[in-house]
């Protein structure tokens, strides 16, 4: 089976010289869903946005290496042909567009995919809702007055919206508190299990990530330091200590 998403020695560089990723590779199974891990600067964000064509926005480029989406190449690939094709990327920080309603919001994503109409519509919103309640209760209301919990769900719903067929999220808990981090993943390993849906998650939350994807890739200074189904990273002790400052079960 051909896999979604098939990275194999990828090598970004900013300006001239700065080294983001050195040789990384990662695959993401058809309807499979995986974590991406690390501190910091490890190059997490590079490697989504090296995917999802939005490096040249920040003066980065692909050195070496293959991104390989249902077999094609697609590093030279535009971002908006990208999405077009259903390669949705949630970046950090949200992007909500603040003086528009959550149903706005979440209309705005069908121009990525090109898609229009009322039946259309209608279904996603009931499918969106659906995962997230909370944004049925908020519909009307400007993005810019929902709380953190709330914007990150809408990031979340305007790219399920759009009918992905690859999901990547960057940093889903990011400013979060713990419960509403849980139920972001909660839904988001719902959304996998229910849609098929293969799913590329950046976290520094390395527990939480990895209760929820079924595998797991840590990076550091732009490698790829240790991988494996997600219970066997967590039982590793020197994997625990680096990132969780103690024992697998660490919050």
């Amino acid at each position: 089976m051909v896999a979604a998403l098939e990275i194999s020695g990828l090598k970004v560089l900013y300006g001239q010289a700065i080294e983001a990723l050195d040789g990384v590779s990662i695959t993401v199974p058809d309807g499979g869903f995986v974590a991406l891990l690390g501190a910091n600067g490890a190059g997490k964000s590079t490697t989504l946005k090296a995917i999802s064509g939005l490096l040249r926005f920040e003066n980065g480029r692909i050195a070496e290496g293959t991104i390989k989406y249902r077999g094609e190449d697609i590093a030279a690939i535009p971002s908006y042909q990208l999405a077009r094709r259903g390669i949705l990327h949630v970046r950090e920080g949200r992007f909500v567009f603040p003086t528009m309603t959550v149903e706005e919001n979440l209309e705005a994503s069908l121009f990525a995919r090109g898609k229009r109409g009322p039946a259309l519509a209608r279904r996603v919103y009931e499918e969106v809702f659906h995962y997230f309640p909370a944004l049925k209760e908020r519909a009307k209301s400007q993005a810019g007055y929902l709380s953190g919990g709330e914007q990150q769900m809408l990031a979340i719903g305007r790219a399920l919206f759009a009918q992905p067929e690859l999901l990547m999220v960057d940093e889903a808990s990011l400013g979060l508190a713990p419960k509403i981090a849980a139920d972001i993943f909660t839904i988001l390993d719902k959304i996998s299990n229910d849609r098929k849906l293969s799913i590329l998650v950046v976290e520094q939350n390395v527990t939480l990530a990895l209760r929820h994807a079924a595998y797991g890739y840590v990076l550091e200074n732009g490698r790829i330091v240790s991988e494996g189904e997600s219970q066997k990273l967590l039982d590793r002790d020197s994997l625990s200590r680096r990132y969780l400052g103690g024992g697998a079960n660490a919050h």
